[in-house]
Order: structure tokens, then sequence, then C-alpha cells
């Protein structure tokens, strides 16, 4: 299925589709447009060194000040292969590589990495050479001349992907991982746009749901979420390679750095106008536990859980919240613990997220007011003595020995048979027991089980992490 000529590759240099219309042609004029761009843009750092990045593939007049967010924060860096997967625009399904040559833009010729690429085309004959797929499409394209400003002595791999299933993108990220090995010098990129319709306020609700799948590296959620045509991406399935590659590789933490649409930058936000989402997002080398909320999104969860608990005990029904920040739309645990007077008051959650994290806030600080079944319903002449505090939690991860407990770090929940309980991570701070102490009360206490059922090989131990504040610390 290989059907090309290496001769064509070394003479000619693959010329620019869109060179004079969605970028400029003339040299000084782009390189002085991107040069703006990336002295505009300020994303916040990230701690790790930057593997992948998600970028649009609009007009630069469109999408190039959103494309400067991610590129800014890669500039300088010592990248020597830069692999750009993009969709096709042009009815070409599967998976399509450019295998040798140079590409050509008005800042000059980029190189093709061969030796990278031909570990891919060798492999799989889902993953084929044909130029036509290459002749008219933008989506890598787009990405050149932006690379070429910010990075020096590098080689690109060209990559368009149409249509494609599931188990193809996972292919292909298995070849790319691969290819890579334990290098650390590799970039990929994946080329998207967002959004495309007539509605801006559509726009703005897919787009958010969208992003809430790209901060979870969900790429399953988000593939099957775009086959059903609830999330949007024109490169979906680049960006899906590119997520089960970084997980691959170890990568668990992705910012969204940036997110507009081309009715907020052309300043027309006209119902039945075309719509486009653009978003720029950076996936770090960063292994640790990630942050998950900032001060903005816990004084929020904070107030939906004061006013749920205040609505509730007053009038008796739960209140409608609709909540669009991405992070606030992933399906996370989250417990809700009152205090009073520095005494706990009640405290109710759920480990494992089944809805909205704003959701199940709001339904657990109800839950923690009326329904702990050790203590009385809090009655509304209590809520001014009453604090809340939050506790978001990761997911669950089973553990084979209790030695890989970290108190006051790790919660934990022992299940045998149909019994189970629960700590969250501060029981072990605010009590001062040791391990022992902890996981013996833990089964006692919270689990109906023995003492010391959490040393019996039949019992299953989970461990997570939470994010713990409280409205006395806002």
């Amino acid at each position: 299925m290989l059907l090309f000529s290496s001769a064509c590759f070394a003479e000619n240099a693959k010329e620019p589709n869109v060179a004079g219309t969605f970028y400029p042609d003339n040299p000084k004029e782009l390189s002085a447009m991107i040069e703006g761009f990336l002295n505009e843009a300020t994303p916040k750092p990230l701690s790790g060194d930057i593997f992948a990045l998600i970028s649009p593939h609009a007009g630069y007049g469109f999408s190039g000040k959103t494309a400067a967010f991610g590129y800014r924060l890669i500039k300088g860096r010592p990248y020597t292969t830069v692999i750009i997967i993009g969709p096709s625009h042009y009815g070409f399904n599967g998976v399509w590589i450019y295998p040798q040559g140079n590409f050509r833009t008005p800042l000059g010729d980029l190189e093709i990495d061969k030796e990278f690429t031909q570990k891919l085309l060798n492999k799989d004959t889902d993953i084929i050479f044909d130029p036509a797929a290459f002749e008219k499409e933008h989506s890598v394209e787009a990405q050149l001349p932006f690379l070429q400003k910010v990075l020096s002595d590098f080689k690109i791999v060209p990559i368009v992907m149409g249509d494609s299933p599931f188990s193809t993108c996972r292919k292909l990220a298995a070849l790319l991982k691969e290819a890579i090995g334990s290098r650390q010098d590799v970039l990929v990129i994946a080329s998207t746009d967002m959004y495309h319709g007539h509605d801006y306020d559509e726009a703005d609700a897919v787009d958010n749901l969208t992003l809430a799948y790209l901060s979870n590296m969900d790429a399953e959620g988000l593939y099957y979420g775009l086959r059903e045509r609830k999330l949007e991406l024109c490169g979906g399935f680049a960006v899906v390679t590119a997520l089960i590659l970084a997980k691959e590789l170890g990568h668990k933490k992705l910012d969204c750095l940036a997110h507009t649409n081309s009715a907020i930058v052309t300043g027309k936000k006209v119902k039945g106008l075309w719509t486009v989402g653009y978003a720029s997002c950076a996936i770090d080398n960063e292994k640790g536990e990630p942050q998950m909320l900032n001060k903005e999104q816990r004084k929020k969860l904070l107030e939906i859980a004061r006013k749920s608990m205040e609505t509730y005990l007053k009038t008796g029904k739960t209140i409608e919240v609709k909540e669009t920040d991405p992070i606030l739309l992933k399906e996370l645990g989250a417990f809700v613990t009152l205090k009073e007077k520095g005494q706990l008051r009640g405290c109710i959650g759920n480990i494992v997220g089944r809805e909205p994290l704003y959701l199940t806030v709001r339904d657990m600080a109800i839950e923690a007011a009326v329904s702990d079944p050790r203590f009385a319903r809090v009655e509304t002449q209590e809520l001014e003595n009453i604090e809340i505090e939050v506790s978001v939690l990761s997911p669950l991860e089973r553990v084979d020995s209790a030695d890989k407990i970290q108190l006051g770090k790790h919660g934990v929940l022992i299940r045998k048979g149909l019994d189970s309980g629960v700590f969250l991570p501060q029981v072990a701070q605010e009590t001062g027991w040791s391990k022992d102490e902890f996981l013996s009360n833990l089964c006692a206490h919270k689990a109906g089980l023995n003492a010391d059922a959490w040393k019996d090989k039949t019992s299953e131990i989970y461990i997570f992490t939470a994010e713990v504040f409280s409205e006395k610390e806002n």
C-alpha cells in the first residue's frame, strides 16, 4: 500500500496550501504577526516539561492568539522531533503519514524525520501514505510557522487522521509509544478546532463539556462523546490518540491554557451566526498529584453547598444549579462535612463520582444536614454556627498492601464481602492515630468488621487523595 517514490520527496518540498489565506505569505509579516501573538499570550506556568499541545488550526486572525498560549510555553525548549497529528477535512479516513522530504512555509523548509516515520509505516497496513491526503489539508500546516518561531533544530512527523475506530487510535498511540521509547525530546501536537455551529450559547456549553473530558484525560469517554455528538472537536481522533499516548507514557495532567470562539474574537455574538471554538491545552511531564481546584472553584463549591443546605432546610426544595466550569463538570467523588463550634455535626459523601462535581457537592450538603444517622437533623437556627468543609476525591486505587498507605495523604476504603467503610485523609491528622490505629478503627467502627480485618488478604484496600477546603479558609 506504500506507493511512493523516494526521489520525488528528496527533490521537492511540499508547498504550503493556505499561505496568503490562513496566514500571511510574506515572511516578515508572518513573523511579526506570530511574535505579536506570543508577546501577548500569558499562559500560566507549568511545573513539568511539556509533552503535548492541543492547538487550533483556523486562520490566524481567528485562532492565532489562542494557539500562542501553548507555543509560548515551549519556546526555546530542546525538542528534536515534533509529531503533528491533524484531521482530514477532505474525506480521507484512517491514518496517513508523509514519510520524508520537507514541508515548506514562508519562513523556510522543515525536514521530515524519515527515521521516525519509517518506524510507523513499516508496522501496520492501517497506517499508510497518499500524497492526496496532504494536497489541500491545512490542519498540520497551520502549526508549522508557530513551531518555526519558537523552536530550532527539529524535524517533523506529519500525520493526518480521518474517521477512525477507537482501535485505530489505540494502535497509532501504541506505535508512537514504541517509536518514542525513552526519548525526552519529542513533542506531540494535536491540531483541532472545537464547536462548529450556528448557536453561540450552544458553542459555550458544548466546548465547556468537551474541555471537561479533556481535563480528565478521558480518551475513551471523549471518543464516544464525539461519536454521540454531545462533544465536538474536528480533530477529535488526533486528540484521542494524543491522550492515549500521553497516559501510556505516564502523563496525568492536562491544563487548558486558553479558550475562546470566533464570536468572541470578532465581537459578533449573534444568534444564527456561524461560530467555531478554539482552545489551547498542554500535557506536561508532571507525574505527581496535581491540584485539581483553584481558589475560585473552591469558593464556588462552598457557596453551592451553603445555598443548597439553607434552601432545603427552609423550603424542603433542592436548588437548581447550572455550572459550565469544565473542572466542576468532572465526575468526581466528594464529601461535605459540617462542623458546629469545632465539633462534627454531619458528614456524608460519595466515594465514586456519578454526576458532575458541583451537583455532588450540592446533594451531599443536604444529606450531611439531614441524613447523617449519627446526628439529629440540622435546624435552621443552627445555620449561622455551621462551618462547611468540602473534600473532593481522586479516583480510587486498589493497593495490595497497607504499606502503600501514607497517613495524612491517603484516604482509605476497606471492603470485605458486603461490608465496607471509609476514612478521609484528614481523619489521621485530626486523631493523631498510628497507621494500625487508623486501620483498626476504620474496620471496627466504619465497616463493621473485626478490628484486624485489614490484615486479612481477602479484604480489599483502596486509597485515594482529597483536596480539602472550608469556609474558614476562604
